[in-house]
């Protein structure tokens, strides 16, 4: 079969679209012919190997993985002699962390679902990591609750266009925060108030909130803490280094000491999730929101697309054409 494959770290410019070994799956595994996949900073991340701890991981001197893609959506095409939930021909979305730039890939029961009906592939290939990260964050982390005061930070992104629509989906008022030309974006998916942050900075206005979502966690935890209502919560999902060592060493002082709790929260691809998020895709409460979408051998220029940060929503890779693909939503560009 065809992959993308990395043998050593390094830019996308490493990437090697070559003929590689066709996977077979073990007992309780499901062989899936991929449609479509899509990338996430999580590939970019293992592809350059940095931050350097995360080579503990994925590998000291090299890859371990040599194919990377965090989420697919496909074709079942065969089965383990367990799999009890899925058969040849069905339809399904889901991941596992890598093998998904790729023509087929293995996966276990627990991490696929019968993709909406209302989906094309390209678009369910969006869903399983940044859907699942909103979610879990949004539910799990965050304790979400109807009429709660709800900002989302790094709204217009991969996770931060599902968790203003899925935080919208639980009734709560949202707030959404982006950059001037992903204003309207914000706010074609539900945002009830948005926020350039080209001009403002929410954490000094004033304004509290119950529960904050940093998608991107560009700010420090304490001027996330600042606009906490007092008992509020602060979920963080994205950040460079800095915040993330914040997070580690004054992230449990803080919710310890006082009544504002900060946390993070990473996703893990779970069927249960996965069809939860089918629910409220196949309801119309939820709708992918795709920038791009790059042809299988363009995966490079995909990731170097999204690592320039630019992305509105998902950016997808095209495996097999889907001819039955439904007519572009409103936020898509291209």
């Amino acid at each position: 079969m065809k992959a993308m494959v990395s043998t050593e770290y390094g830019p996308p410019d490493i990437l090697q679209f070559t003929e590689v070994e066709k996977p077979t799956p073990k007992d309780d595994e499901v062989l899936i012919k991929i449609h479509a996949a899509s990338v996430n900073p999580l590939d970019w991340h293992f592809l350059r190997g940095k931050p350097f701890p995360l080579r503990l991981i994925a590998g000291l001197l090299k890859p371990k993985h040599k194919i990377l893609g965090a989420e697919i959506a496909g074709r079942v095409e065969a089965v383990g002699s367990n799999v009890k939930q899925f058969q040849p021909g069905d339809e399904v979305f889901g991941g596992k962390g890598v093998g998904g730039f790729a023509e087929y890939v293995c996966l276990t029961e627990e991490k696929l679902a019968v993709k909406p009906a209302n989906l094309s592939f390209e678009e369910a290939a969006s869903v399983p990591v940044a859907g699942s990260t909103a979610l879990q964050g949004l539910r799990d982390k965050g304790q979400i609750r109807p009429g709660q005061k709800v900002l989302i930070d790094g709204a217009s992104g991969g996770v931060g266009t599902f968790a203003v629509q899925i935080a919208k989906a639980f009734g709560a008022e949202v707030t959404a925060v982006c950059s001037t030309g992903k204003l309207d974006t914000a706010r074609s998916i539900g945002a009830d108030h948005v926020i350039d942050y080209t001009q403002e900075d929410f954490t000094t206005k004033g304004q509290r909130y119950d529960l904050i979502f940093g998608a991107n966690a560009y700010h420090s935890i304490f001027a996330y803490k600042r606009a906490l209502s007092p008992k509020g919560m602060c979920v963080m999902t994205g950040g460079g280094g800095v915040q993330i060592l914040q997070l580690l060493f004054l992230g449990p002082l803080i919710s310890r000491t006082g009544s504002k709790k900060i946390s993070n929260s990473t996703a893990k691809i779970k069927k249960d999730d996965l069809d939860a998020l089918k629910e409220l895709l196949e309801a119309g409460k939820v709708v992918p929101v795709i920038d791009r979408r790059y042809p299988f051998r363009e995966i490079p220029e995909a990731l170097r697309y999204l690592e320039e940060g630019h992305a509105r929503g998902k950016v997808v890779i095209t495996v097999i054409q889907d001819e039955s693909r439904i007519p572009p939503s409103p936020q898509e560009r291209s």
